[in-house]
């Protein structure tokens, strides 16, 4: 069943690809505690901690949260790039028949 074009498919699967690379690459990259990500964790700046092991414990939560973040976000875009592969699929056989 076509439901989008082969131009809005194949721009699907491009965007898909790229999606999947950045978001697998974030995901390894919060996983492993990169300091370059520190500002995008999920921590509060109003929030005090009374020991610096506080803030070290938030910050592990908050880099392992993201790094799921970021590969559930991967899953969906692979959801997205088989959607596009097979619109672009039925487009490829449908111009061939006619």
């Amino acid at each position: 069943m076509k439901i989008c074009g082969p131009k809005y498919a194949l721009c699907g699967l491009i965007l898909s690809v790229w999606g999947i690379f950045q978001l697998l690459l974030m995901g390894i990259f919060f996983y492993t505690k990169s300091v370059a990500l520190v500002e995008d964790l999920p921590i509060e700046e109003e929030e005090t901690f009374s020991k610096a092991t506080d803030f070290y414990a938030a910050a592990d939560r908050g880099y392992k949260q993201n790094a799921y973040n970021c590969w559930i976000a991967a899953c969906i875009y692979v959801l997205t790039f088989l959607f596009s592969g097979h619109q672009f699929y039925i487009n490829s056989r449908s111009s061939l028949s006619v």
